[in-house]
């Protein structure tokens, strides 16, 4: 019989891996596989991680790239996080079928979110002062058959018969 030549046994390791790839591929045939999926573990603390667009068909956007350096967005380095790139990779940031993953620092991604929000608001608050408005000399919507039906729930709509 011939001696144990290596200190692993392959047909161990190969079951280990098996294993470790066995929860990847449930996940991947289910289509339940979210390959933008950042672990929050990963992400300093302060800043925010997004996969913004990189490139469209193989085409980039400089004018976009602008856009976002303005806006606060860095690419994340792939030496930050090797894990997330292949080991023979030559690029210098960590990239994705076009995308690309870039940081902010939090307290500026939550004001402008804040800025956004306020900004969507208005825009419903302004559209419902013109549905309930009437002009200067006419007859205002005051009446419970004229006034306007306004709803801000998620419900089916009665369908009428």
């Amino acid at each position: 019989m011939r001696p144990q030549m290596r200190d692993d046994d392959p047909r161990a390791r190969a079951a280990k891996r098996a294993a470790e790839l066995r929860n990847h591929l449930e996940d991947d045939l289910a289509g339940s596989l979210d390959e933008f999926y950042i672990d929050q573990d990963m992400v300093p603390d302060g800043w925010t991680y997004e996969w913004k667009r990189h490139t469209v068909f193989g085409a980039e956007d400089p004018s976009y790239q602008v856009h976002l350096a303005r806006m606060g967005w860095t690419p994340v380095q792939t030496s930050r996080h090797p894990q997330m790139m292949p080991h023979s990779t030559t690029e210098t940031y960590i990239m994705r079928k076009g995308m690309i993953l870039m940081e902010c620092p939090t307290e500026i991604v939550e004001e402008r979110r804040a800025f956004e929000r306020k900004k969507a608001r208005d825009q419903v608050r302004a559209k419902e002062e013109q549905l309930a408005g009437t002009p200067d000399g006419t007859l205002t919507r005051d009446h419970r058959e004229t006034r306007p039906k306004i709803k801000k729930s998620y419900e089916p709509m009665p369908i009428p018969e």
